[in-house]
């Protein structure tokens, strides 16, 4: 898994003035609404007796309360009110959580999971679809037990289509993939690839005037999660956006925004979603299956050819941006006393903007100074 990025956390719909818990990289998170409408995103763990913040309740405006003792913290981490503390008593600066970037981009909810200064984050991408008013969106999500690097080259692939989509999405009596050329930067990468598609059936075949024996698909990847796939049909362009959210190692919740040009009534959104749903549960049980369950480090550690091209790229990069230090690993996981009872803990910029207080988490990930001070 990798930090120092725009992770699109949630649906910017689902998020309110109610504390809304979510996961990214092994840690969870809480969401809540500020009365100005932005978004606040906390490291969802009160730092005195470990209650989960997204349990509680939004109070005196833009203040989380937590649901056990009801110590309060503002939008930027610290807390403001310890009820059991006698009137004039300090608060110590050791009770604060993480508090992390947000952005509200294309209809979700953006958290930047890392402490890099601002001026050295990667962008988030750019959708252009979703400004622009010809295309309508739909959303959808679905969790999957695998890694989410699985579950995100499986989209890149345009070879698995043929046989996990046939005659749905791919062809299996033409699964040919003709070479491709990569346009790529340091944070994405993309191809105009040429399949064949399977007949068409209902009233998709209604609308092939005559059925084209090759289609365009543009695939791509943008760090560190997110797949776009555009598939231009002869009536129209179909665009997903597929965001890989790794929840832990072996778990992926899948966040889809997908955009069409063409039957832009809300009465088509059902079939929309549902076709999208079906590639889905068709891509599952293959990619839940696969072994290793990791992605190997080493691109010699499984075998590559031409039609993997963008997967190979990712790797390559990937590769670089480990040896950066930008992989989740040991160092920033906690365990705790119970077997096997671990959680990841990634350093939000506060912890890097004000050294004073570099000791002052009580969550504190592996190899991190402690510090013993009474509330």
């Amino acid at each position: 898994m990798l930090k120092n990025f725009w992770y699109a956390v949630e649906f910017a719909h689902a998020v309110t003035r109610s504390p809304r818990k979510v996961t990214c990289l092994g840690q969870d998170f809480v969401l809540y609404r500020k009365r100005s409408g932005d978004v606040v995103c906390l490291s969802d763990l009160c730092v005195h007796r470990g209650g989960a913040l997204s349990m509680g309740k939004v109070v005196d405006g833009d203040v989380i309360a937590c649901p056990y003792h009801g110590w309060q913290y503002g939008p930027d981490g610290g807390c403001v009110k310890i009820p059991a503390n006698p009137g004039g008593r300090g608060i110590p600066k050791k009770a604060r959580v993480d508090a992390y970037p947000v952005r509200e981009e294309y209809g979700l909810i953006w958290a930047f999971l890392g402490d890099l200064p601002e001026d050295e984050r990667p962008p988030i991408p750019h959708f252009p679809q979703h400004a622009d008013p010809a295309f309508r969106a739909v959303y959808f999500e679905m969790e999957i037990g695998a890694n989410y690097e699985r579950t995100f080259e499986n989209v890149v692939d345009a070879s698995h289509t043929p046989f996990v989509h046939g005659h749905s999405f791919g062809n299996p009596d033409k699964p040919e993939i003709p070479d491709f050329e990569i346009v790529q930067d340091s944070w994405h990468a993309e191809a105009d690839i040429l399949l064949s598609p399977p007949p068409a059936k209902g009233l998709w075949k209604r609308l092939y005037k005559e059925k084209p024996e090759q289609v365009v698909v543009t695939n791509g990847w943008y760090l560190p999660n997110i797949v776009k796939l555009h598939v231009r049909l002869p009536f129209g362009d179909l665009i997903l956006y597929d965001h890989n959210i790794p929840l832990s190692r072996d778990r992926t919740l899948i966040k889809i925004v997908g955009y069409r040009n063409f039957f832009t009534g809300k009465w088509a959104d059902g079939n929309a979603l549902k076709r999208i749903e079906k590639i889905l549960l068709q891509d599952r049980p293959v990619v839940e299956s696969q072994r290793p369950e990791l992605l190997p480090f080493d691109l010699s550690d499984e075998l590559h050819i031409r039609s993997d091209s963008l997967q190979v790229a990712y790797r390559r990069r990937r590769r670089e941006l480990i040896e950066a230090g930008w992989w989740v690993g040991d160092d920033d996981v906690v365990t705790g006393d119970a077997p096997r009872r671990s959680a990841t803990v990634i350093p939000s910029p506060a912890r890097r903007d004000n050294p004073e207080l570099a000791r002052a988490w009580q969550h504190k990930a592996r190899g991190a100074p402690a510090e013993k001070e009474q509330a």
